[in-house]
């Protein structure tokens, strides 16, 4: 899931949750919109982590010459 995924999670538990008044017999809304936000903010959280180590830079191996050492030898 993206992160449009999870913010959309989060849009739609916080509508059932604060702008709804719906009573059914068999489920609870509100608790159903809480689970949703819930979900969506752990998936935020996973999305940021994975992409946090997507980003990591690894350093060159090899040393770098640059030109002024190439001068002196």
């Amino acid at each position: 899931m993206g992160l449009g995924g999870c913010i959309l999670l989060i849009g739609a538990g916080a509508i059932l949750a604060f702008a709804t008044d719906w009573e059914m017999d068999t489920v609870n809304v509100d608790l159903v919109g809480w689970i949703m936000m819930l979900v969506g903010l752990v998936g935020v959280f996973v999305y940021v982590s994975i992409a946090r180590r997507r980003r990591m830079v690894v350093p060159p191996t090899t040393t770098v010459v640059t030109e002024d050492e190439r001068r002196y030898q």
